[in-house]
């Protein structure tokens, strides 16, 4: 039931950038450093909507690897449900920043939703749930400071 080190440490690192627009978002003089630095797509609201839309279309895709291992007509459901979060982004990000955060938000909640699901199926890694669960909690919290 561990989480393995390589997922654990590759999927922590993977927060780095929402921790990043998080911190940027919360202070003005770290934001400044960062569009000196980085540019401005690379402070928040930016780095939070980008590379939120580019996880959530990413898991989409991990989803759909764990629909490989299914078959017949429970494979069907579960290649339908693998690209819902790709397709949720697609048409919900993209107003503003305060209606893309929440729909973010959103979106992976329903994310850890279907990681539920494809675990009760025995599709995904014994340990899955866990590193989901961890990283869902920080992401939310990271994109939700921008919104609030």
């Amino acid at each position: 039931m561990r989480i393995p080190l390589a997922p654990l440490v590759l999927g922590l690192a993977g927060l780095i950038p929402f921790v990043w627009g998080a911190a940027t978002a919360l202070s003005g003089d770290l934001a400044q450093w960062g569009i000196q630095t980085f540019g401005p797509r690379f402070v928040a609201p930016f780095v939070l909507l980008n590379y939120g839309q580019i996880i959530l279309a990413f898991m989409s895709g991990v989803l759909w690897g764990f629909a490989t291992k299914s078959e017949g007509e429970q494979a069907a459901i579960n290649y339908a449900l693998s690209v819902l979060p790709a397709l949720w982004v697609f048409f919900t990000v993209g107003a503003g920043p305060i209606s893309s955060g929440i729909y973010l938000i959103a979106g992976f909640v329903a994310l850890l939703g279907l990681d539920f699901t494809f675990a009760r199926q025995g599709l995904t890694p014994a340990w899955w749930m866990r590193l989901r669960i961890l990283l869902t909690v920080i992401v939310t919290i990271c994109i939700a400071i921008l919104v609030i």
